[in-house]
């Protein structure tokens, strides 16, 4: 089942955003690792290059910015107040706006990869890695 069904069958209503996953990606760069140079997210594979694939995750496996890891995101996650998120995955353009997203838990999102969550003024985000059981998920602010 794919996340669109599975969200409307929970009753959470989610919009398609075809093409958003290149400005969401970028918005959420600037919002959690602005804090880094050019040559530190090279260095940590913050995105493609050469061939390799990047992952924006990579600023918390890499410690370059306090998270919460594994069931304390998970949690951090679930409590969380959530009214309208964005979620985007890193290698996909496409995202979906997701309204009265309350009922959405880290649960749900337990067979996705890459994907990443953020309200809508990208205050926190929490992300589920392609690395289960070694890297994520986590949650920051």
């Amino acid at each position: 089942m794919d996340v669109v069904e599975f969200l409307k069958n929970k009753k959470i209503r989610a919009k398609e955003i075809p093409a958003w996953g290149v400005y969401l990606r970028t918005r959420w760069d600037e919002e959690f690792a602005a804090h880094l140079s050019v040559q530190e997210k090279k260095s940590i594979f913050l995105y493609d290059e050469d061939g390799f694939s990047g992952y924006l995750w990579h600023i918390f496996s890499y410690e370059k910015k306090e998270c919460l890891e594994s069931e304390k995101a998970e949690r951090a996650f679930d409590v969380e107040r959530k009214r309208f998120c964005y979620l985007f995955y890193q290698h996909c353009d496409h995202a979906l706006l997701i309204e009265n997203a309350s009922a959405l838990k880290a649960a749900d999102l337990v067979d996705e990869e890459d994907v990443y969550i953020v309200d809508k003024d990208f205050t926190w985000t929490y992300v589920v890695t392609h690395e289960k059981g070694w890297y994520g998920p986590y949650f920051a602010r």
